[in-house]
């Protein structure tokens, strides 16, 4: 199996030819400054569904999510493995919310199932509109999950979900920071709109980013947008907030955990992450993924130290479940660090990956402290997405690929090895150094 070292892809050294315009050392690829905002508008009727998404809701479970101006429209999905026949019908409940002066549609949420593995379904939502159809993940290895961080609406955005659909994946995870409406509540039915082709067709799991909080004097917990329209299983994984919980996919558990709500020692969600990783059973679930917004590890001059305080009460609860590797957002850049606890180099740490550099109209963050940290293996400010495929219970490939116009260039690429077959690390005999540089 390939192994790849540390020192194939040196850091890159940054050289401005022009403001917001940065030049790599490749000779036929530029970084370019932020585009424009994509603004999608609505055609269809008021009874048919707009914005549809799907989640993970449970074992054998998925949520159908969308949007109807008609406030009379019924909350159902019709469902079956057949083009336009429906066998199961499933009835769910709806929501709704203001902002200032802004009155959302009413927002429908159904849960069908139970659904069998990598199998394909056609649904319809509320009896009206266009069918739609979503593949459901497997239930053993091999599965992938595409990865992208601060989506955002921008011709970034869709070069972004163009790289992704050139090749099939089971789950999309998303750690953060989604429509940047910054309380301009229109952009969030946008936003719905751009991704639904997408998001109609494989699970969107999410977590929320410092854009999803909204908090104003009238709004002062913020959220009111995010927890309406993106309503995750945190019922399901013993969760009493949407803005954390936990899921499984063939053999993977993966945890989204919340950056902007309360996680120190004792809080609710501290406890709930305790209690969740406790029970996961290595045998059964060898992979362990972890989701979140602010880095805790981060040699970006951008947000340093913003997710220091989260680092120092939940990360001793991530070493000792032996987690496999923490995804985060925040800043926009790629940026892969070894295993790693408490600021040092620790076989038995997760891999640190920052990938918040989906499309977000804020431009990318160009600079990185120097002289580069030996904890920091690949660092670059490009727009692009990654990919996790995990082949079985003990190898994965990770590949970050930049976004390069009209084709994705696979820039960064690591083999991985789970933690949970690793007899030095559960008997807390943590090796001196990596054997050929596999983590």
């Amino acid at each position: 199996m390939k192994k790849m070292s540390a020192h194939v892809f040196p850091l890159f050294l940054t050289i401005f030819v022009f403001p917001q315009l940065l030049q790599s050392q490749d000779d036929d690829f530029s970084r370019q400054p932020p585009r424009q905002i994509i603004r999608t508008g609505h055609d269809r009727s008021d009874s048919d569904p707009q914005q549809v998404h799907i989640s993970l809701a449970g074992t054998d479970h998925v949520r159908v999510t969308w949007i109807t101006d008609d406030k009379h429209a019924p909350s159902i999905v019709e469902y079956g493995t057949e083009n336009g026949r429906y066998d199961e019908k499933a009835r769910g409940e709806h929501t709704s919310y203001n902002y200032f002066l802004y009155s959302s549609g009413k927002i429908h949420h159904v849960r069908i199932g139970p659904l069998k593995p990598s199998t394909t379904y056609f649904y319809k939502c509320g009896g009206s509109g266009p069918e739609f159809s979503f593949k459901t993940p497997p239930s053993t290895f091999p599965v992938e999950f595409a990865v992208v961080g601060d989506l955002g609406q921008t011709e970034w955005t869709a070069s972004t979900l163009s790289h992704v659909d050139s090749s099939d994946y089971d789950v999309f995870l998303l750690p953060g920071d989604l429509s940047y409406a910054n309380g301009h509540q229109p952009l969030w039915d946008s936003f719905g709109r751009l991704v639904e082709p997408q998001a109609s067709r494989r699970p969107w799991m999410v977590t929320e980013g410092n854009h999803e909080i909204e908090n104003l004097p009238y709004y002062p917990d913020g959220f009111t947008a995010y927890n309406a329209r993106w309503l995750m299983p945190y019922e399901e994984s013993g969760s009493t907030s949407n803005l954390y919980y936990s899921f499984e996919v063939a053999g993977t558990h993966i945890v989204m955990l919340g950056s902007y709500t309360d996680f120190d020692v004792g809080s609710a969600q501290y406890k709930w992450l305790e209690g969740d990783l406790a029970r996961v059973d290595r045998k059964k679930t060898p992979w362990i993924l972890v989701l979140l917004h602010a880095p805790w590890y981060n040699t970006n001059t951008a947000h340093q130290g913003e997710g220091e305080d989260m680092r120092q009460a939940m990360e001793e609860l991530l070493y000792k479940a032996r987690v496999d590797v923490v995804f985060s957002g925040h800043v926009h850049a790629y940026e892969r660090f070894t295993r790693v606890y408490d600021n040092e180099v620790d076989p038995c740490g997760p891999v640190y990956i920052t990938i918040g550099d989906g499309g977000n109209r804020e431009g990318l963050a160009l600079e990185y402290e120097e002289p580069a940290s030996p904890l920091s293996l690949y660092r670059e400010p490009s727009f692009g997405h990654g990919r996790l495929r995990i082949l079985n219970e003990t190898h994965a490939y990770w590949s970050w690929q930049r976004n390069n116009d009209l084709d994705a260039f696979v820039a960064d690429e690591a083999w991985l090895q789970s933690l949970s077959t690793s007899k030095a690390c559960w008997d807390k005999q943590a090796p001196s150094s990596f054997p050929n540089d596999e983590l």
